[in-house]
């Protein structure tokens, strides 16, 4: 039987990235804002958690990730995705494909029960997700961009007496400061839907919670691919609100500064315990998770319900400071 996971959650996941290109646009250049500031999309953090529980939860079904025919090796339609997964679609009497059906179908992945969905295969379904995650930008002072050449071995149509010079592009120092929040009102009604349909237990579960916050520390740095070598989790900062608090907070984005002194990160979210200071009757835990042999994070002591961990092991770090907010 599945516990189910009630509470709300907000904080933040921020992904240090150094002489990388976590998320480039179509012209493989990192993505900025108007202003030059380097930022990336929620999507790019999305598809780390979705490879994250594909390599290390196999039992869990995920529906989102790219799947190729195995003769020619093109990816799957979402009609296509959904019968491998699931078989046929379920018709109604009117043998017109059953929504409901679909719908509870569709619920068993944990990544839809997570962010949602927008389905628009043999049945349209939107499924507004309880997890929502920002934009991440950059909260590091600088967003130096340079360009390098790298020789291919091989030679082109056009000229075939000389290797090919290409060129990529990285971000010499970056720190992503993505906010997320969590609210399991937002599937409520689509599970009691899918539940009356004959499954049972659909939830947002403690479980899935649980192996959401896994990726959310581990995810970036597990996927460790050429161009995002030198890209990894940094710090998760996970505000569990009471579960009959209904109070609501802000983008923590702007809140959260981080500067290099030396060989150590320094990450100030004074003013985000300054926020929690004014809610703290709301609050029943607060998590924070960093690396402390190279990151020092500032404004923001230990208390009865702010601990802080190690991002690599999940061991509790002793502070020797006073326990206070702010």
């Amino acid at each position: 039987m599945n516990t189910e996971f009630k509470n709300r959650v907000f904080g933040c996941i921020i992904v240090k990235s150094t002489n990388s290109n976590f998320n480039a646009d179509f012209t493989h250049q990192p993505r900025t804002l108007p202003d030059g500031v380097v930022y990336s999309t929620d999507k790019a953090l999305k598809f780390t958690v979705r490879d994250f529980f594909r390599k290390y939860y196999p039992e869990d079904k995920i529906f989102y990730v790219k799947r190729h025919n195995e003769e020619t090796l093109s990816p799957l339609t979402l009609d296509e995705t959904y019968k491998l997964l699931f078989g046929e679609f379920e018709k109604t009497k009117k043998e017109e494909v059953s929504r409901v059906k679909t719908l509870a179908k569709l619920l068993e992945c944990i990544d839809i029960r997570l962010f949602g969905a927008t389905f628009a295969g043999s049945a349209n379904i939107g499924i507004h997700g309880p997890v929502q995650i920002n934009h991440g930008v950059n909260r590091f002072p600088e967003n130096e961009i340079y360009t390098e050449d790298i020789l291919s071995p091989f030679a082109t149509d056009s000229d075939k007496q000389m290797s090919t010079i290409g060129n990529q592009t990285n971000l010499k120092e970056g720190h992503y400061v993505f906010h997320f929040s969590i609210n399991p009102l937002n599937l409520k009604e689509f599970f009691e839907i899918a539940n009356k349909s004959g499954k049972k237990d659909l939830c947002l579960s403690a479980s899935d919670i649980q192996k959401l916050k896994r990726a959310f520390n581990s995810s970036v740095t597990a996927l460790d691919t050429t161009r995002k070598i030198n890209t990894e989790n940094e710090l998760t900062l996970w505000i569990q609100l009471k579960d009959d608090s209904k109070k609501m907070l802000p983008s923590l984005t702007e809140l959260v500064d981080v500067n290099r002194k030396e060989n150590s990160i320094f990450v100030d979210l004074t003013k985000v315990g300054q926020l929690l200071k004014m809610v703290e009757g709301e609050i029943e835990s607060v998590e924070l998770y960093y690396n402390p042999a190279i990151t020092q994070v500032t404004g923001f002591e230990s208390s009865n319900i702010i601990h802080h961990f190690n991002i690599l092991n999940n061991k509790e770090i002793a502070h020797e400071y006073e326990a206070h907010i702010g």
